[in-house]
């Protein structure tokens, strides 16, 4: 179950900066200032936002916490296509309904607009549909990148990929607090749990990176990261 909130018209200061799939384009920005309803509801983990073929009413941002977007193979695994941080856009499907489900990982703040209200917006606001279009060019080479990936990387190039990616998307420059899990990371990498903590104690046996804890990772050299993902 949700939790409604009031809605806000100023975002918070983020805590992630905006991944490739979001970029700088805030198409919640621009209707801050022309009227339209914007709806919070706070989440608990694990539990889900939209599941797949359901109807795409609802543009979503992540105000706090993270969200995974995935598929469910018909053998039972699971495909994560994308995590959604602080200050990504999400749910923006390209038809009637939803291809993948979401859910949030940890406990997170949402706030959602009516699809047809940005839609309708985005006619009368450039700055809107320029928002739109940044989207969904961003979300299309992240899912290229994915692709690529997923069919031609060795699992040390995927989970050395994985790492700068976050590294881009988080924060903080001296530690990696991820909010997913090893698992998450598996499924978002198409590696089995084994494979990503064989790889990353690898990595920290050759000096790349530090642990924290469980989820918290230094990186002590990005120059190793970026020759493996070349």
């Amino acid at each position: 179950m949700f939790t409604t909130t009031t809605s806000t018209p100023v975002l918070d200061a983020r805590t992630a900066r905006p991944s490739p799939a979001s970029v700088s384009a805030d198409p919640f920005q621009t209707i801050d200032h022309i009227g339209l309803a914007v709806t919070e509801f706070r989440y608990r983990r694990d539990e889900e936002i939209y599941g797949e073929d359901e109807p795409a009413e609802y543009v979503y941002q992540v105000r706090s916490g993270a969200v995974r977007s995935y598929k469910l193979l018909s053998d039972g695994r699971r495909q994560i296509g994308a995590f959604h941080l602080p200050g990504d856009v999400f749910g923006l499907a390209s038809g009637e309904v939803h291809r993948l489900t979401a859910e949030a990982i940890a406990d997170t703040r949402v706030r959602f607009v009516r699809r047809e209200s940005l839609e309708h917006a985005a006619e009368r606001d450039a700055g809107v549909a320029r928002s739109l279009w940044a989207i969904t060019a961003g979300d299309l080479r992240h899912a290229e990148d994915h692709m690529l990936l997923l069919g031609r990387k060795t699992a040390t190039e995927r989970v050395a990929a994985f790492l700068l990616e976050m590294d881009r998307r988080l924060a903080s420059a001296k530690m990696l607090a991820l909010p997913m899990s090893r698992r998450d990371i598996a499924d978002y990498l198409g590696l089995t749990l084994e494979t990503v903590s064989r790889t990353l104690s690898q990595l920290h046996a050759q000096g790349v990176l530090d642990f924290a804890g469980a989820r918290h990772i230094a990186l002590r050299n990005r120059h190793s990261l970026h020759r493996m993902n070349a």
